[in-house]
């Protein structure tokens, strides 16, 4: 199996994943406040990662620093406006928000790393960007203050593709992890504590919420994120990513019963679509040597 293809299986596990999250999350915020769910998701992923690394953190380099130190803010940047936008937006929706960040990646990366997605990934953008506006708008609601900040959250993920390819080049993938879970945490404890009232009700579904969150949705996604990444492209990866949101949907309509309707239907589909056309580029569109690594 090429190194790409084994990449590209290893990210839509992760996609699967956090499919699943924003229905855990939705639920989760009935019993504790949105910053603060964040920081003990992220306290804790720090917590365990750190055995893995602990005997080379005196060695780290400066590169492996200040790419998770930069990683490390727009991650917890991300996840913050989700989760609060997630108390104001259903899970659903949210999930589909998200998925708009196959739209600002390929902008990114045009503007930090100087190189044009492939003509296949292009289409596989139009394709997903239509396919997540009828996966919105479905249910006729308004475009609320939950939905901005998930917009926001999907800003931030693009870039945050865009860097992570960059600094994943040369940094040491393990430390940059830890740096970025611990940035995550420290920054989420620190606005959790000066700006909201912590109350937390340790009930089976929040503690069962937080072990999800914190092994397979965290551990296990972001590590596999850093490591496997650079082996593909940041277009791609995000194309990869945004088919997200049609497994945010199952789960929502599952564990929530959220109906997304014919048009969402639709939309999903597409969201499909456009996925297999990026992926399928290199074979659909035969073409000279392109600006992107050919993974």
């Amino acid at each position: 199996m090429k190194i790409r293809t084994k990449a590209e299986l290893l990210l839509l596990s992760c996609t699967i994943i956090w499919g699943g999250t924003f229905v855990i999350v939705k639920g989760g915020l009935d019993d504790s406040p949105p910053v603060f769910f964040v920081a003990i998701r992220f306290v804790i992923a720090t917590l365990l990662f750190l055995p893995f690394v602990a005997r080379g953190l005196s060695s780290m380099s400066k590169i492996s620093f200040r790419g998770g130190l930069v990683i490390g803010i727009l991650l917890f940047l991300g996840f913050i406006s989700q989760t609060i936008g997630l108390q104001y937006t259903t899970a659903s929706k949210s999930g589909f928000i998200t998925g708009l960040l196959v739209v600002f990646t390929p902008i990114f990366q045009i503007a930090i790393e100087r190189k044009l997605p492939k003509i296949g990934n292009v289409i596989g953008v139009i394709l997903v960007t239509i396919g997540l506006y009828f996966l919105t708008s479905p249910a006729g609601s308004e475009f609320n203050l939950g939905d901005g900040l998930t917009l926001l959250c999907a800003a931030i993920f693009g870039l945050y593709i865009v860097l992570l390819d960059v600094y994943s080049r040369e940094a040491n993938v393990w430390h940059m992890n830890f740096m970025q879970f611990a940035v995550t945490a420290l920054g989420a404890l620190v606005v959790s504590l000066a700006f909201e009232d912590i109350s937390v009700n340790l009930t089976s579904s929040f503690v069962g919420a937080i072990a999800y969150l914190t092994l397979p949705a965290t551990l296990y996604t972001v590590t596999t994120q850093v490591r496997y990444q650079k082996e593909t492209t940041p277009t791609r990866a995000a194309i990869i990513f945004s088919i997200e949101p049609v497994f945010a949907a199952g789960f929502a309509y599952l564990g929530r019963g959220e109906i997304i309707g014919t048009l969402g239907i639709v939309g999903g589909i597409l969201v499909v679509g456009g996925l297999i056309v990026s992926e399928l580029s290199d074979v659909l569109f035969k073409q000279g040597k392109s600006a992107e690594p050919a993974g």
